[in-house]
C-alpha cells in the first residue's frame, strides 16, 4: 500500500483539460483493491481517501516550497543560496473527507506562505461550501456539527460553523445594493414572518420582492427586516429603495390585499396596476368560513375569478352573495372591499392572466424560506434572520432548471404584455 501512495504522489500530472481522464486507471484499481484486500476502508477515519487526500495535500505543498526556493529537495544547487528547508509542522485540517493530519515544510527565512493550505488555515474550501450548503437547507449550527461529527469524524464547534455562515454577509449587502433593471413586466411582494428575539421573542416580517425580467427570469431583488407588524408604511421604503436603484418602470405589482399598499405602489410608479393576489382573497375568505364550508366556497368564486370579464365577475358574484352572504358576509365585504384590485387582471389576454392571478410564483420561494427557518425556531438578532433567509433564496435553483422553466412559462404572456402595454417594455429596455 505504502508503494502504491509514492506512486500516485510522483505520478505525472494530467495535461490541461484532462481532468480525472489523466490518472492512470490501473494505478486507481490497484490501490482499491489493495485496500479491499487489506481491510482498509474507502472513506472514513484512515481510510483510503484520507490518506490519499494527505499524500496529495503534501506533495502539492513540496512543490510549492520547491518553487518557493528555486531549487528541489537535496538537490546541491541549494548550497549556499541563504535559505533552506527547515523541517515540518503537522497541521490538522479539514477536507471533504474529514479531519487530514498533514506536514507543512517550513524554510529558515520563515518567507514561504503555501497557497493550497495558507498559515492559519483550518479548513480546506470544499468544507466552508459544504457548510454554507446545509445552513441553507435550513440545518441548526448544531444540527451541522453532529452531521459532520457523524458523517466526516470531524469536530466543529457551532461557532465555527457560525463563522463560516457569516462570511456570505458581505456578498449580501453587495447583492442588496446591486443595480436593478429599469423596467419590469411583473413584480411580486409578499411578506414573511420569523420569530426574533430582541429582548423578548417576537414575530418580525421578512419582506421580499421578486420580479420577473423582460427575459423571462426570475429576479429577487432583496430582502428587508421590517419591526412589528407588516405595513404599507414600510412598504413604501421598500419600494422607494427599488425605485432608487433603478427600477424606473413597473407594469403590473402583485400583492396581498393589505390596506394602503395600492397607495405605495401609486406613489412610487404611477402608471404600474396594482393586482390582488387570487389565492390570498381566497385564503383570507376561508377564515371567515367553517371548514365543513370551504370546499363549496372555492367552487362557488371560481365562477367569479375566471369570468372573462369583469361584468361577468360582478354577476357570478351577485349569484355568490346571494347563495353565501346571509351565511359569511364578512366574505361579501373582503372581496367588495378588494374589488378594484381583483379586477384589473380580467381586462387581459389569458397568457397574461395565467401568470399573474396569484402570487404562486412568490409563494413557492416563501415556501423554501419557511423550511429553512423553522428548523431554527427563533433568531437572536434581525442579520441572523435575513442571512438564514438569504442562503435559502441563494439555494433555489440549484441545476438551473427552474431558470429554463421561467423562461417557457414567461415567454407568450412577454409578447402579450408588450402589446398591452403599447412598448413599455421595448422602451424601458433601450
Amino acid at each position: 500500500m505504502t508503494e502504491m501512495m509514492a506512486d500516485v504522489e510522483h505520478a505525472e500530472e494530467p495535461g490541461p483539460g484532462s481532468g480525472l481522464d489523466g490518472l492512470d486507471e490501473q494505478l486507481v484499481e490497484q490501490l482499491v483493491g489493495q485496500a479491499r484486500a487489506g481491510g482498509l476502508q474507502l472513506t472514513g477515519e484512515g481510510g483510503l481517501l484520507q490518506q490519499l487526500t494527505k499524500r496529495v495535500l503534501e506533495s502539492a505543498l513540496e512543490g510549492e516550497i520547491t518553487d518557493h526556493l528555486g531549487y528541489d529537495k537535496h538537490d546541491p544547487a541549494g548550497r549556499g543560496t541563504g535559505n533552506s528547508r527547515n523541517g515540518v509542522r503537522s497541521k490538522t485540517v479539514l477536507t471533504d473527507v474529514g479531519e487530514v493530519e498533514i506536514d507543512v515544510p517550513r524554510d529558515r527565512e520563515a518567507s514561504f506562505e503555501p497557497r493550497i493550505v495558507a498559515k492559519r488555515q483550518k479548513r480546506l474550501s470544499g468544507v466552508d461550501e459544504m457548510v454554507i450548503s446545509l445552513s441553507a437547507k435550513g440545518l441548526t449550527t448544531g444540527e451541522i456539527s453532529a452531521h459532520l461529527g457523524e458523517v466526516y469524524g470531524a469536530r466543529v464547534s457551532r461557532q465555527t460553523i457560525s463563522t463560516i455562515t457569516d462570511k456570505v454577509v458581505e456578498g449580501m449587502v453587495e447583492w442588496q445594493n446591486r443595480p436593478l433593471d429599469p423596467v419590469y413586466p411583473v413584480v411580486f411582494i409578499d411578506a414573511i414572518h420569523v420569530k426574533v428575539r430582541d429582548g423578548q421573542v417576537s414575530n418580525r416580517p421578512i419582506y421580499v420582492a421578486l420580479a420577473v425580467t423582460c427575459e423571462g427570469h426570475r429576479d429577487i431583488l432583496g430582502l428587508w427586516a421590517g419591526d412589528g407588524g407588516e405595513g404599507a408604511k414600510y412598504w413604501l421604503h421598500v419600494l422607494t429603495e427599488l425605485k432608487n436603484r433603478g427600477v424606473a418602470d413597473v407594469l403590473m405589482v402583485v400583492c396581498d390585499g393589505l390596506a394602503g399598499l395600492p397607495d405605495a405602489i401609486g406613489t412610487v410608479w404611477p402608471r404600474a396596476i396594482t393586482q390582488t393576489c387570487i389565492v390570498h382573497l381566497l385564503r383570507n375568505s376561508f377564515r371567515y368560513a367553517g371548514r365543513q364550508h370551504w370546499a363549496a366556497i372555492a367552487k362557488a368564486l371560481k365562477p367569479v375569478y375566471t369570468a372573462p370579464t369583469e361584468a361577468g365577475a360582478k354577476e357570478r358574484f351577485a349569484e355568490f352573495t346571494e347563495a353565501w352572504g346571509g351565511r359569511y358576509p364578512a366574505i361579501v365585504r373582503l372581496w367588495d372591499n378588494a374589488w378594484a384590485e381583483f379586477v384589473p387582471f380580467l381586462a387581459f389576454d389569458p397568457e397574461i392572466r395565467r401568470v399573474i392571478c396569484s402570487t404562486n410564483a412568490i409563494e413557492s420561494v416563501n415556501a423554501r424560506i419557511r423550511r429553512a427557518v423553522k428548523a431554527r425556531g427563533h433568531f437572536p438578532n434581525e442579520q441572523a434572520a435575513l442571512k438564514c433567509v438569504y442562503l435559502a433564496i441563494m439555494s433555489l435553483d440549484p441545476t438551473g432548471n427552474g431558470r429554463k422553466r421561467w423562461t417557457m412559462r414567461w415567454k407568450p404572456a412577454l409578447n402579450a404584455f408588450d402589446i398591452a402595454f403599447e412598448g413599455r417594455l421595448t422602451t424601458g429596455r433601450n
